[in-house]
Formats: structure tokens, C-alpha cells, sequence
């Protein structure tokens, strides 16, 4: 599935969280296939919103949804285990 492009305000996230080499490394990843055991892709709750997510590393996750052209646009890149 292929990636939308990332708006300016995630790029400027990934840089500042130092997750640039990761991201390009899931994105490659995702778009070869999203199901990839290292993504830990998963629907989440509930269901019905479609707002789907994949592991960029341990920590940090990108939440997208799947838009009318088949494709994935990420919409927020968050720390997982925030508290």
C-alpha cells in the first residue's frame, strides 16, 4: 500500500525525535507490505472510526487511515507509551 505524503508538521516530529532513519525504514516496510510482523499493524478501537496504526520503533507508532484512493495517509505520529 502506498504512503501519502507526510505533511510538514510530521516531518518536522520525526527530526525532532530523531526518527527519520526509522520512519524511512517502516515507511519502505509498510509499503511493501503493511502487514509486516515488525509493523505490529492493528485496527483500533473502536472499529468503525477506521483509524489504523503500525510501529515506526518501539516507542513511537503512526496512526493513518485509508483513504478513498487506496492509500494510507498518516494523520498523527505519536510516543506509545505516553503517561
Amino acid at each position: 500500500m502506498k504512503l501519502e505524503q507526510l505533511r510538514s508538521d510530521l516531518h518536522a516530529y520525526l527530526r525532532k525525535h530523531q526518527l527519520v532513519l526509522k520512519w524511512n525504514k517502516a515507511a519502505k516496510i509498510f509499503e511493501k507490505d503493511p502487514r509486516h510482523p515488525s509493523l505490529h499493524f492493528e485496527l483500533l478501537e473502536p472499529h468503525w472510526r477506521g483509524i489504523y496504526s503500525f510501529r515506526i520503533d518501539r516507542k513511537y507508532r503512526a496512526h493513518f487511515f485509508i483513504t478513498e484512493r487506496n492509500t494510507a495517509e498518516i494523520f498523527m505520529i505519536t510516543n506509545h507509551y505516553k503517561k
